[in-house]
């Protein structure tokens, strides 16, 4: 197998990606606009070759470096970087030069909330009344409609940026002066718990693991706020949560990828659809798959993907929490009281990426424990503000 591995560099853990598809047999060719120099050593050691191109966002230049790439290795079996900004440039190349996977006549329908939202309706999952509203008087007859509050945010974007609550008249005039000048899908606000349903797919589309998230707050009240937030994979996941999760994968039809869906469970236990992401979940949350199930999720990926061998993991062997620090905060813990007091319970930290830290923070912390307690009390202990 010949797999391009755009922008292989970022975040830095994904190196990992590239160590494992080499330790499975594949041909690893890395291509991005970092030099190689800048690299980190482990990632450089991976790669059969690496092509620095001086823009990825220069169609003509990726297009050459295909071109090069063919010419040295032949056809290219498979093209991926994980990351949601790449999703569409990934789905032309693979379009443009016969690449199996996500291509162009697939992309509006996972990129667009709007187009997301038309195919959960066709499986037959309940979702949010909402519309793409592209002018304010759309805006307010749709507000007419459904009431406040509303939730308005980009029909393409990812995370919780530049997302708004909109309760009153007010704050729908700011929004209009703040808002972002791209299309905005505005929705009825949802009251629940927001869960996730994540995991890797095989070639025929078949679950190799999968797995859910808890958040202490939403990722937009998070972003909007600037405050921290901590999340955890749980050990056992909803049946209907799972089962509405399977019916979202079968009407994507995803194969050979991550995943990682969006929902709400309301109030009444049912579930409600409300994106969907074709990658992993973001900052550490791969890692936080190995501490949960006691594997190495970049091997279970390349082998599956290079080798189509199935490596399932036993279960879910521990509750797993990431646990978010922000530099502008004061906490009653330091590092080294943390790292001092928690030792039984953290298996791993680190400082992250700025790109990370308006979402879940400067620094994280990974914690384990079979059970849930522990985490939720050390979690809470670490966030504590101190008494001024």
């Amino acid at each position: 197998m010949k797999s391009v591995f755009l922008s292989p560099h970022f975040p830095p853990n994904f190196y990992n990606f590239a160590l494992r598809l080499r330790e499975a047999g594949a041909c690893v060719l890395g291509l991005s606009d970092e030099p190689w120099e800048a690299l980190d050593y482990r990632l450089r050691d991976c790669l059969n070759e690496y092509y620095r191109v001086s823009n990825m966002h220069n169609y003509e230049e990726m297009v050459r470096a295909f071109g090069y790439f063919i010419h040295r290795y032949g056809l290219i079996d498979h093209v991926d970087s994980h990351n949601e900004y790449w999703l569409e440039l990934e789905a032309r190349l693979r379009t443009d030069f016969h690449i199996a996977g996500i291509n162009m006549d697939d992309i509006q329908d996972i990129k667009r909330k709007s187009k997301m939202k038309a195919r959960f309706e066709a499986a037959g999952l309940k979702v949010a009344r909402g519309r793409v509203c592209l002018t304010p008087e759309d805006t307010k007859a749709f507000i007419a409609e459904v009431g406040y509050p509303v939730c308005a945010k980009p029909d393409v974007g990812v995370g919780a940026a530049k997302t708004f609550k909109i309760e009153n008249d007010s704050q729908l005039e700011a929004y209009f002066f703040e808002k972002l000048p791209v299309d905005y899908i505005i929705e009825e606000f949802v009251s629940g718990q927001i869960v996730t349903f994540d995991g890797l797919v095989d070639k025929r589309g078949e679950i190799v693991f999968c797995s859910s998230l808890r958040y202490s707050k939403g990722v937009m009240e998070a972003v909007n706020e600037d405050t921290d937030i901590y999340y955890y994979i749980c050990r056992d996941i909803e049946p209907a949560l799972e089962a509405c999760g399977r019916a979202t994968l079968k009407a994507f039809d995803v194969r050979a990828r991550f995943f990682h869906f969006e929902y709400f469970i309301l109030d009444d236990g049912s579930i409600m659809p409300l994106e969907v992401n074709m990658r992993p979940p973001g900052g550490l949350t791969l890692d936080m798959f190995n501490y949960c199930f006691d594997f190495d999720v970049y091997q279970v990926w390349a082998q599956m993907l290079v080798n189509d061998t199935i490596l399932k993991p036993a279960g879910r062997k521990h509750f797993v929490t990431y646990v978010g620090r922000k530099d502008h905060i004061g906490y009653s813990l330091d590092r080294h009281q943390v790292m001092q007091q928690y030792s039984p319970l953290i298996v791993h930290s680190e400082r992250l990426n700025s790109v990370f830290a308006q979402a879940i923070g400067n620094e994280g912390y990974l914690l384990r424990d079979p059970q849930l307690e522990p985490l939720i009390e050390a979690s809470e202990a670490i966030q504590a503000r101190a008494i001024v």
